[in-house]
């Protein structure tokens, strides 16, 4: 590639930048050969550089002299050094393995691999010819192909740095800077030269001096990797990115070069077409790109020739995990699980069934295939078939073999499915919860033991994700009827003390009906039965209890209120109520704790009841004692029993009354406290916090 050097050679740029190369280039030969140590693929570096000394000498004197074997030489030696630069980015991939079978593969494969390219570089490298002037075709040619080598050099280097672990990317960052600036300043000047026929004299003139300005940060890389030893994984997404720009930059390439040829020889036409070709290889590339057949068939592509096995389990396994976990916008769990298993072998979709509790199976997700109603009892063929082999079944296999599969023919539901190819079982443990049926792939899939293994174990998983979310909604539905008992027990243990009350109210109303003040406690206790059933019916409609926020309460109000109704059924108390104490709580839930204290008082103390009630101030809280001279509990029964619920000492108890007093109590700041001995009556202390004092810890939080 004649630069057409002037009259005076010793004041060119190329003579100047060609001997500064030769000088570097033989001088960084002698360190590498000096300090070589390690493996034999730091050995490719060295033969690199000293390919580099001898053609930039040979570059060198092709620029004083332009004598033809000078210029071949050059050629040869530049060839020379991009096999030996090829060969060890291409092998320094498995310099760290450890010997193990998989890697010696991969590693033979790489070798095989680095032969091609390094034969490929010398072979293009010696067609290279200096162009002579108005030369056509030919030189485009040789020109387009030092491109796509310096393309494959690129390519390299980005995948040796992608699949370096992040922590040993400090030791390969300055190859990867060295290499990519030596490919990229070529990449440029061979891209000049395809598109111009003939190599920019200032470009090929001032290459030795770009080259060898490399030679520093190439001596970093050096210090840092003495032997070349570090684990380099190139995982299938750096293939895969790899693989697709090589592959959209030759197809790039292509179009320019059809370009150049239409608008060249196209006439008036030339313009015009070269637009509509632009145009149209564009609009193709976009449109291939977004294929998902396209991108399955190259991960096909490079499973079977990059790598010895189909999948990279931890990735596949991560995106698995991460389908089957992220709900929202990806639809149910059923459908992720659908999707999950689909993208494993490329599916376009599938559907569920799974045993809805009776032991038939019946469809619950689908995802491009069409709902169906038909439901499999556990004894059909395909349950019970899946059930005693645990087979990912083949339907395509199937139809032409029924006889491997214990049917006659496939099942006639199964025609309403014409995309149908595998059935997946979803066993949790020992039990068939139910089976995915996905639909055919985007590209020819081959089935082997590798994904049907896969496919067994990733059923498994989905069977657990799904068996999980069953055991919830169950979890959910049995919390929503405890809930329910739950408020129906404090419901049904009111209405008990309601119509005991209003029992003794008939009762005593033989003998006090005559008795106005009777009369008038009478009316106030029906009075506030039907309050209270009203309440009570209206817990019953909503389900809940109604929640409402606390307020302040005047216990001399709550006490009236009892002593009123224990008075009208003949239940005489003594009352000893300081007057003016305010709580905050809800009046009816008060009333109801402190009545349920006193009728526990009474019913312990017998036919004759002695029971005092007292309401005082202490500190910052209100106290309602209850005191009677009953039969009294034990301190292990107090301890152990009494707050819990469903625990009772009366026969006729639920067990209950004192659970939720002590619960409702706590919720709005106050404690309980009792005082008892078996044959010593029993003293109950209701301790409730006091609006003013409530109000002043408030002020000084805020303060």
């Amino acid at each position: 590639m004649n630069p057409a050097l002037d009259p005076d050679w010793s004041t060119h740029p190329a003579v100047w930048s060609y001997g500064l190369a030769a000088l570097a280039f033989g001088a960084f030969s002698i360190q590498l050969i000096l300090g070589r140590r390690g493996s034999g693929v730091g050995g490719l570096l060295l033969a690199a550089a000293l390919s580099q000394a001898v053609w930039a000498a040979a570059s060198l004197v092709y620029a004083t002299s332009g004598d033809g074997f000078a210029w071949g030489m050059a050629r040869l030696f530049d060839g020379l050094r991009y096999a030996a630069l090829l060969a060890f980015l291409a092998l320094i991939r498995t310099a760290g393995s450890n010997g193990d079978s998989a890697a010696v593969g991969t590693g033979r494969k790489r070798r095989t691999q680095a032969a091609l390219l390094s034969s490929v570089a010398i072979a293009v490298h010696l067609f290279a010819r200096p162009p002579s002037t108005g030369s056509t075709g030919g030189e485009s040619l040789v020109a387009f192909l030092l491109l796509g080598v310096c393309v494959v050099g690129l390519v390299l280097v980005e995948q040796v740095y992608r699949g370096t672990p992040e922590a040993q990317r400090w030791n390969v960052r300055p190859l990867g800077v060295a290499l990519a600036a030596v490919f990229g300043y070529d990449f440029v000047m061979y891209s000049d030269a395809a598109l111009f026929r003939e190599v920019d004299a200032n470009l090929w003139a001032v290459r030795g001096v770009a080259h060898a300005l490399v030679i520093p940060v190439l001596g970093i890389a050096v210090a840092r990797n003495k032997d070349w030893r570090f684990d380099v994984a190139v995982s299938r997404g750096v293939v895969a990115g790899s693989t697709a720009l090589v592959a959209a930059g030759g197809y790039l390439l292509a179009i320019a070069v059809i370009g150049y040829y239409v608008h060249h020889f196209g006439g008036s036409w030339g313009k015009a077409l070269l637009t509509v070709v632009l145009f149209a290889g564009l609009l193709v590339f976009v449109l291939v790109s977004l294929s998902g057949t396209f991108r399955a068939k190259l991960r096909v592509f490079i499973a079977k020739h990059f790598f010895p096995y189909r999948y990279d389990y931890r990735e596949e396994w991560l995106s698995f995990t991460r389908t089957l976990s992220s709900p929202g916008t990806s639809g149910s769990l059923r459908e992720r699980s659908i999707r999950a298993l689909a993208n494993l072998v490329e599916s376009t979709g599938g559907a569920l069934w799974m045993n809805d509790g009776s032991g038939a199976y019946a469809q619950v997700a689908r995802v491009n295939l069409p709902a169906s109603d038909h439901t499999l009892p556990a004894s059909d063929w395909l349950p019970s078939f899946l059930v005693s082999t645990g087979w990912v079944i083949d339907l395509h296999d199937l139809r032409q073999d029924p006889a491997k599969y214990k049917v006659d023919r496939l099942p006639a539901w199964l025609l309403q499915f014409p995309s149908a190819w595998l059935v997946v079982p979803l066993f949790d443990g020992e039990e068939l919860l139910g089976f995915v049926l996905l639909a055919n792939p985007r590209v020819k899939f081959e089935l082997n033991w590798e994904v049907l293994d896969l496919l067994k174990t990733a059923g498994r998983q989905v069977a657990g994700f799904l068996a999980h979310e069953r055991a919830t909604e169950a979890l959910l539905e049995a919390r929503k009827f405890d809930a329910f008992n739950r408020m129906s027990a404090f419901v049904v243990h009111d209405l008990k003390n309601l119509v005991a009350q209003l029992r003794l109210l008939l009762r005593n109303a033989e003998r006090h009906r005559a008795n106005p003040e009777f009369q008038r406690d009478m009316l106030a206790t029906v009075e506030h039965a039907v309050g209270r059933m009203n309440h009570l019916m209206q817990q019953l409609r909503s389900g809940v209890e109604p929640v409402e926020r606390p307020g302040p309460v005047e216990l001399d109000i709550v006490t009236d209120h009892l002593r009123r109704r224990f008075r009208a059924v003949g239940q005489g108390l003594s009352f000893d109520v300081e007057p003016g104490i305010v709580v905050l709580g809800h009046e009816d839930r008060l009333e109801r704790v402190v009545g349920h204290v006193v009728q526990n008082a009474v019913d312990a103390s017998g036919d004759n009841p002695r029971v005092r009630v007292r309401v005082h101030r202490e500190g910052t809280e209100a106290v309602v004692e209850v005191t009677d001279q009953g039969v009294g509990m034990s301190a292990e029964f107090v301890r152990e029993r009494l707050f819990k619920p469903f625990q009772s000492t009366k026969h006729t108890g639920m067990g209950i009354g004192a659970y939720e007093s002590q619960q409702y109590v706590a919720s709005i700041g106050g404690r309980i406290e009792v005082d008892t001995a078996p044959g010593a009556g029993t003293t109950v202390r209701v301790f409730l916090p006091l609006v003013a004092a409530r109000s002043a810890a408030t002020a000084e939080g805020a303060a």
